[in-house]
């Protein structure tokens, strides 16, 4: 149960920042959902070898490249997920950088 709160946290997430940049385009709610699980997946499977791979310039740029990964995840998801669609690289990193605030501030609204 507490998976599916999560997911619809998300959603509704990526529904904010979808309306608060206009860079970011999404169709519906069904593809902020699909958005949300793309992306959940997206952070559990290629994030950690990204950061791997990117490991020097992570740490020669005191961790900064990890917000690049960040867009290159949203990119990604943007590619595969139909009626979702970023404009450019900044709006990608404001993108994902809103959905982490709007998700943690939901999310601490909920009870436990």
């Amino acid at each position: 149960m507490k998976f599916l709160i999560q997911l619809l946290v998300s959603a509704l997430s990526v529904m904010g920042a979808s309306y608060l940049l206009s860079g970011v385009h999404v169709s519906g709610f069904g593809a902020a959902l699909l958005v949300a699980v793309v992306l959940g997946l997206l952070n559990a499977v290629v994030r950690p070898l990204l950061i791997v791979l990117t490991l020097p310039v992570t740490f020669l740029t005191l961790g900064l490249f990890l917000l690049v990964i960040n867009v290159i995840i949203v990119y990604m998801a943007s590619g595969l997920v139909p009626g979702f669609r970023v404009d450019g690289f900044f709006t990608a990193l404001l993108f994902s950088l809103l959905v982490s605030l709007i998700s943690a501030l939901l999310g601490a609204l909920l009870p436990d």
